[in-house]
């Protein structure tokens, strides 16, 4: 009887101990996978934005597509918990002209010219990134609010700086080729209400859209 309590003892024990073996092991590889998960990083890119024509108040308003830089840090805890920050700069050319041939349509700017007005684009904006590290490749969405700050440059008829509310949504991919280095590639669109940057022309209060594909490079910390 006695050897075989000392039996059950042992094989109780064994049990116990391997039940709490797993335990931390399971312990460790969850912490281990969160720590993979986690990323701050500082990145650098380079876009193409094009962006939507609008037309209203008698104003048809024709941005110019062109080339434009972005800087954004990130902090990447879980996947659904990332949060990044982002500023751009691009030019924001735009041609102002009637909307319309008669005054019904386009009232008093139908006599207007047509306007080249020569500007710049700032963008700042806060950003929701859920993401997923699979291996050297991290998927991402963005989700953002932010302010689209348009200033004229030196051009006949303009107007002050003019600030719109934006809104960002887009997703792209993470690429690591070193333990601190990868490849960034990714899509932004952006939409604010439609900058009035003309004083002959009223503002088409029409909202647009910046499409913007990009990619560049991200140091990880």
């Amino acid at each position: 009887m006695k050897c075989s309590r000392l039996a059950l003892l042992s094989f109780v024990f064994a049990v116990i101990s391997g039940t709490v073996a797993h335990a931390q092991a399971g312990n460790a590889q969850a912490t281990k996978a969160q720590a993979s998960n986690a990323q701050i990083d500082f990145a650098a890119s380079y876009f193409q934005a094009f962006t939507s024509g609008t037309a209203g108040n008698g104003t048809k308003q024709t941005p110019t597509n062109s080339w434009g830089a972005m800087i954004e840090a990130r902090y990447l805890m879980k996947p659904l918990v990332g949060f990044g920050f982002s500023y751009s700069y691009n030019r924001a050319n735009q041609s102002f002209a009637p909307n319309g041939t008669t005054y019904s349509t386009c009232q008093l700017a139908c006599q207007n010219p047509v306007t080249n007005l020569r500007a710049f684009a700032d963008e700042i904006s806060l950003d929701w990134v859920p993401s997923k590290q699979i291996g050297r490749v991290r998927p991402f969405a963005i989700g953002g609010i932010g302010f689209f700050i348009t200033s004229p440059a030196n051009s006949v008829y303009e107007v002050n700086t003019v600030v719109r509310p934006v809104y960002v949504v887009g997703g792209g991919l993470d690429l690591a080729v070193t333990s601190h280095i990868g490849i960034r590639a990714q899509y932004r669109d952006n939409l604010y209400k439609a900058p009035n940057l003309s004083a002959l022309y009223f503002p088409t209060g029409v909202f647009t859209s910046s499409s913007e594909p990009m990619g560049g490079l991200f140091y990880r910390f």
